[in-house]
């Protein structure tokens, strides 16, 4: 009788999909991402003590300069599934060709990016909030524009390494990173070490100079001798219009997913700032603490959309669904453990905030994130659905649908609901937030459905072998 249990057990985790590959593939980009969520974390944590409007003005600028960058680092992004597929369809000297074209997307995303940051202020001016924080948003998201080309570039190599499973390297660059921008907020934001007081300027260019650190860091590594000869990462440096076109057709819906689905929470952030600055404070840090699930969650999903891709490209789609699967149940153990934390424990997950900050200013700030923080736990479970089920779905190529119903589910559960519950009915920063989870438990089940029907395990997005290709690249 109790053999059965372990053998049910064994069986999950063990094998091709099951649990253990999955989460061996997986933790390392967990903990990359995790490092994101520290370096965020830090920002906020800073800014919180240089002062509530920094830390308000910070969150508004983040979530508007993402709006714009995602679609480009989501597209750039989207080489997982292309190196993925390849490499388990055994073509690897296409992989070095895909990754180049990935590099001219960065390239021309940074020029394009930094050319709409004039926009940057009449943006913020409709949006009404308080001088100082919207000085702030200016500045913060102007530097962040000027500045993408980094950020996108790095985003796209570390496709190299996540599509091919080696992503301990993803982690270390990233650390390495985070730790670069951790030491120049403490320099910059105060002003220590001879630096001038640069406050949320000094956050924001902390930000481009450790993305480009870890660019460089990435470009090293896949310009070693051993990379080149084995997936032609020099000698694919060639423009490949028909793989550029590839890229683009099934990347940009999912870059612009991640852009619209930001952008629908900058539109959010800016309905709260109308109620107030607390209220807005509150929701800043709220989300802020809620990218300690959402952004290790990115890492599952990164790892999900390979290992779909791999096989899907060896033509085993069953084992794909498992992996997804596999996963599913991963991620469920550890967001109810965080959904608990945040139920159980707010004040603690608070403090850090509260220690640098005015403690009277603070007060009002930390009474509404006690509240929200609920919400947090609520949602979590589907935005973790979301994530998971969305990433197996992009990993085979399926990015329109994925696209479509953030769109729609963005605006009519959530915007359209909140500016008539908040703006013209007065309503106040609950009721806002109602509707954002409302959106997010919408999203998490219909993506489900979407996998659930099996329509994903026929699709690939890269081209059909020809004799002499890889040869060619």
């Amino acid at each position: 009788m109790l053999s059965r249990p372990r053998e049910i057990v064994r069986g999950v985790w063990n094998g091709p999909g099951g649990g253990r590959e999955v989460l061996t593939l997986a933790y390392p980009l967990i903990l990359a991402h995790m490092s994101f969520t520290v370096q965020t974390f830090v920002d906020r944590l800073f800014l919180t003590w240089y002062s509530a409007e920094a830390v308000a003005g910070a969150v508004t600028g983040l979530f508007t300069t993402l709006a714009v960058m995602a679609l480009f680092s989501g597209t750039g992004e989207y080489l997982t599934t292309f190196i993925a597929q390849y490499l388990g369809a055994g073509r690897p000297l296409r992989i070095g060709p895909a990754l180049w074209q990935g590099f001219y997307f960065a390239l021309g995303a940074g020029v394009l990016i930094a050319s709409v940051s004039p926009l940057v202020g009449p943006v913020f001016a409709l949006a009404g909030h308080d001088p100082l924080v919207q000085r702030n948003e200016i500045t913060f998201a102007t530097i962040l524009l000027r500045g993408a080309f980094p950020v996108v570039l790095m985003a796209t190599l570390a496709t190299f390494f996540a599509g091919r499973g080696q992503t301990r390297v993803v982690l270390v660059v990233n650390v390495i990173s985070t730790l670069a921008d951790i030491v120049l907020d403490a320099l910059w934001i105060f002003g220590r070490g001879g630096f001038p007081r640069w406050g949320v300027a000094g956050a924001a260019w902390s930000t481009v100079v450790a993305q480009a650190l870890g660019a460089a860091i990435f470009i090293v590594l896949i310009l070693r001798p051993a990379s080149r000869r084995a997936y032609a990462t020099l000698s694919g440096w060639r423009f490949d219009r028909a793989l550029f076109l590839r890229l683009l057709r099934y990347g940009l819906p999912s870059g612009l997913q991640y852009s619209l689905e930001i952008l629908a929470f900058a539109i959010f952030m800016m309905i709260v700032g109308r109620i107030g600055t607390a209220s807005l404070a509150a929701t800043g840090i709220s989300f802020n603490l809620n990218m300690i699930v959402f952004m290790p969650m990115l890492g599952l999903g990164v790892a999900v959309s390979a290992v779909v891709g791999r096989y899907l490209g060896a033509d085993q789609p069953d084992v794909a669904e498992r992996a997804t699967w596999s996963a599913f149940w991963l991620s469920l153990v550890y967001m109810t453990a965080c959904g608990a934390l945040y139920l159980l424990a707010p004040h603690a997950l608070l403090f850090p905030y509260a220690a640098g900050a005015d403690p009277v200013v603070f007060a009002e700030v930390e009474r509404i994130s006690v509240v929200l923080l609920r919400f947090v736990a609520l949602y979590s479970l589907f935005d973790m659905m979301n994530v998971i089920f969305a990433a197996a779905l992009r990993g085979a190529g399926d990015t329109f649908y994925t696209l479509a119903l953030t769109v729609v589910l963005s605006w009519t559960a959530m915007l359209v609901p909140a500016y008539f519950v908040c703006v013209v009915g007065g309503g106040g920063v609950y009721a806002a937030w109602t509707t954002a989870s409302a959106y997010i438990v919408l999203l998490g089940i219909l993506m489900m459905r979407r996998f659930r029907a099996g329509r994903w395990k026929k699709l690939r997005v890269i081209e059909p072998h020809l004799p002499g290709l890889e040869a060619a690249g």
